[in-house]
């Protein structure tokens, strides 16, 4: 979808600015503003060094409904300590002040380097700025002001119907590096216009985050300041939706659709990635078994590696397999797929597996990894990319 044609939401505007928090001519700082009767969930990171603002939205959040969301890039303020939390309500408080609204009523995010303070007088400088260009329309540019690594804005929508009325659902998402499942596993702001009842918010949110950010991993890192917050502006003239239900699921489905384009988006955006793959285990003892086994694979160095230089090294799979923490594994039941070229059947070299086959999947840019553990009814899917040169360097260079 391109730039002209990402919806706006009804209820809720947003702007970017360049405030000059760490660096000069680049947005960074962004505030999204909810209409009055907008209703906010989210999930944050489970990484127990969290960041300030993680500790003071997630309060926040449970106290109350905000009005503004406000993040900065540059710096993430984590692992800043007492000083930290104070920037942290300190910026809050110049944005309540300059929007006229009450300090409880924002939720801050940050994203950028660990261990570094933050300049407040950024803060003072850009936000009467972004009051000012608040618009329903700046999707793209609030998506360009959370980027760090990234190397693109990731914007998703969709519009659907409900009994007759047209609802939206608009969203956008940031990161590129320390991609790991762990609740939400980046920054992530999705909206609807659509009625939904908090505490069903409040379920939405964290099941579809399970099914699309927390099956995402570029490196197997997780993130001090993930978030991923679900928006409804309850500005859509229907009846209040509080249950998952035959109607309702056209709202669920369109929501869960774009959660797994801004996910899928992160990985084809991995730091220095060439390869974007799907990797799905079927016939595990239970959905936690294939999820441990899938990531697993996900997160091996050897497999990574072997994906950026198209080798089929089919072997590295099976390895990974072979030590994933589960308890039940028949090695001599586990059939192995590349693309739909079988490798393994009934644990030992296909047959019919010719190198030149394995080699022609490896040298696609979008890759399927299959495997059948022939134990039970369990599956799952994780997306994950390859390591190249480029991630060490982006990485080695990323504070400079």
């Amino acid at each position: 979808m391109t730039q002209t044609e990402w919806l706006p939401v009804p209820g809720l505007r947003l702007a970017a600015v360049e405030a000059g928090i760490k660096k000069a001519n680049r947005k960074d700082l962004v505030v999204l503003e909810l209409a009055e009767g907008s209703r906010v969930s989210g999930v944050f990171t489970l990484n127990r060094f969290c960041a300030a603002p993680v500790q003071v939205a997630k309060a926040r959040l449970a106290a109350g409904t905000p009005k503004y969301l406000m993040i900065n890039t540059g710096y993430a303020n984590a692992g800043t300590g007492k000083k930290g939390m104070e920037n942290c309500l300190a910026s809050c408080k110049l944005l309540a002040e300059a929007a006229g609204c009450k300090e409880e009523e924002i939720l801050p995010y940050s994203t950028g380097v660990i261990g570094e303070q933050f300049p407040l007088d950024a803060f003072a400088r850009g936000l009467p700025m972004a009051l000012a260009e608040l618009d329903e329309h700046h999707w793209g540019r609030a998506s360009q002001g959370i980027m760090t690594t990234d190397t693109y804005p990731k914007v998703a929508s969709r519009r659907v119907e409900i009994d007759g009325v047209p609802v939206t659902v608009t969203g956008m998402s940031k990161g590129s590096g320390m991609i790991k499942p762990n609740m939400a596993t980046m920054l992530g702001y999705i909206a609807t216009d659509a009625p939904i009842a908090k505490p069903l918010l409040d379920q939405w949110v964290s099941s579809l985050a399970d099914k699309s950010f927390n099956r995402v991993t570029v490196d197997g890192d997780t993130s001090t300041n993930d978030a991923c917050m679900l928006i409804s502006t309850a500005k859509a003239e229907m009846a209040e939706i509080t249950e998952l239900d035959e109607t309702s699921q056209v709202l669920y489905n369109a929501l869960e659709a774009v959660f797994v384009e801004l996910a899928q988006a992160l990985v084809r955006d991995g730091e220095g990635a060439t390869k974007f793959v799907e990797i799905t285990i079927t016939g595990a003892a239970s959905d936690a078994d294939a999820r441990i086994v899938a990531e697993t694979i996900a997160h091996s160095p050897l497999v990574k590696t072997a994906l950026f230089a198209s080798d089929p090294n089919w072997g590295r799979i099976l390895g990974a397999i072979g030590r994933a923490p589960i308890a039940e594994l028949d090695v001599d039941k586990v059939n192995l797929w590349l693309g739909d070229v079988l490798l393994v059947e009934r644990g030992g070299v296909a047959d019919s597996y010719q190198e030149a086959d394995g080699a022609a999947v490896m040298a696609q840019s979008d890759i399927v990894i299959r495997a059948d553990l022939s134990a039970g009814h369990g599956e799952c899917t994780v997306w994950t990319c390859d390591f190249s040169y480029d991630y060490v360097k982006i990485n080695a260079e990323y504070r400079t």
